[in-house]
């Protein structure tokens, strides 16, 4: 390890494929918070605050008990039309979800945070655009048949790294955010925190 150890606050296996394609080494270890809390405090905040406020919380839940490690919180959200979209609830919420997107441009948000004691030393957002193709009723069914339970864990209903990338006509945007990390600024902090080598 060349400079202090690197703690990724959360369970997110894309997030953890990411880092560990890129050759980063670290800790896994989930924070626990109660993010429709924190973003009720955050009502007027725009969707790339709010997405760094909550990486910024989920890295602070664990930083105090790791004072020698940069803890890395990460968060996405989506917003349609105007309408942030949480985690669905439910198979059901999750096809109403995907009804909603249908034929719509989908704004995915993610940022990262590193946190040292009681300091955010870095954070960042960055945002995707995608524009969902035009889905059908026997899709969805089709989909979450497939999919369901583990899309349940993500906000926009989907893994790229699976059939979600069914859901969309094109992309636009960096594909690490798709992916839920904005990882190219992420691996440039992690550079000048001694975590990697420069």
């Amino acid at each position: 390890m060349i400079g202090p150890p690197l703690i990724l606050a959360s369970k997110s296996a894309s997030r953890r494929a990411m880092l560990d394609a890129a050759g980063v080494p670290y800790e896994a270890l989930p924070a626990d918070i109660d993010e429709r809390a924190i973003e009720a405090n955050l009502d007027d905040a725009s969707a790339p605050e709010i997405a760094e406020a909550l990486s910024v919380a989920k890295a602070a839940a664990l930083a105090p008990d790791r004072a020698d490690a940069l803890v890395l919180g990460s968060d996405s959200l989506v917003v349609v039309e105007d309408q942030r979209f949480d985690k669905p609830n439910s198979r059901d919420n999750a096809a109403e979800h995907l009804r909603f997107f249908s034929g719509k441009v989908m704004e995915l948000h993610s940022a990262a945070a590193l946190v040292r004691g009681d300091t955010c030393e870095w954070a960042h957002a960055d945002v995707a655009q995608l524009k969902v193709r035009d889905l059908s009723d026997e899709f969805i069914e089709h989909y979450l048949a497939h999919e369901w339970p583990e899309v349940g864990h993500t906000v926009g209903v989907f893994r790229m790294e699976a059939m979600g990338v069914q859901l969309f006509e094109s992309i636009e945007g960096d594909q690490f955010t798709v992916l839920g990390m904005p990882l190219l600024p992420l691996l440039g902090a992690l550079r000048e925190h001694g975590v990697l080598p420069a």
